[in-house]
């Protein structure tokens, strides 16, 4: 593979039509997030294997993602907590493994978004962690709409090659533990 992503570049010139095929089956709030996810999943795809089309791998990484996002959410209404005590005593039991695997997450994150450049981590942070609309950005650093979208694009893929680069040497790792 070049240097030059295949899957980002297709990411910016169908991003508007990806946004389109899922407006429909989800809320309006989420199909930028959703839209974005199917960016970040279809790039860690592209680091492990050739993708040879990649319009139609990404809008169908968007619609499944919309689907289960729908899925989810359907899956939450019927669910009821009847006894909140259980809900409390299980998030006490949560193994420190999976606690320790998230705050490894969460510090990759940070030292990812560290690698942006200062205005690209103001907007990629204010998108990602404080949920504005990119329409709100724009308005609070004086932007174009335009600028905000390039800004957590290209927060997103420095962030998605952050992590895939430290993910690397775990899998190493990982496939030498299961040789021995």
């Amino acid at each position: 593979m070049s240097g030059h992503s295949k899957i980002a570049a297709t990411y910016l010139k169908y991003r508007q039509r990806l946004m389109r095929a899922v407006a429909n089956i989800v809320d309006d709030n989420d199909v930028e997030d959703i839209v974005q996810d199917a960016f970040v999943k279809s790039y860690e795809a592209e680091l492990n294997q050739e993708i040879q089309y990649e319009r139609t791998y990404m809008l169908r990484t968007v619609r499944n993602l919309a689907l289960n996002h729908v899925s989810r959410a359907a899956h939450k209404l019927n669910d009821q907590v009847d006894n909140m005590d259980l809900l409390a005593s299980a998030n006490m039991d949560a193994p420190l493994e999976k606690q320790f695997e998230s705050k490894q997450r969460f510090i990759h994150f940070c030292q990812a978004t560290e690698t942006l450049s200062a205005e690209v981590k103001r907007v990629f942070l204010l998108k990602k962690v404080y949920d504005m609309s990119q329409r709100d950005i724009a308005e609070l650093l004086q932007l174009s709409e335009s600028t905000v979208e390039k800004h957590v694009a290209k927060g997103l893929m420095q962030c998605a090659q952050f992590l895939a680069r430290q993910q690397q040497p775990q899998r190493a790792d990982d496939s030498q533990s299961n040789l021995g």
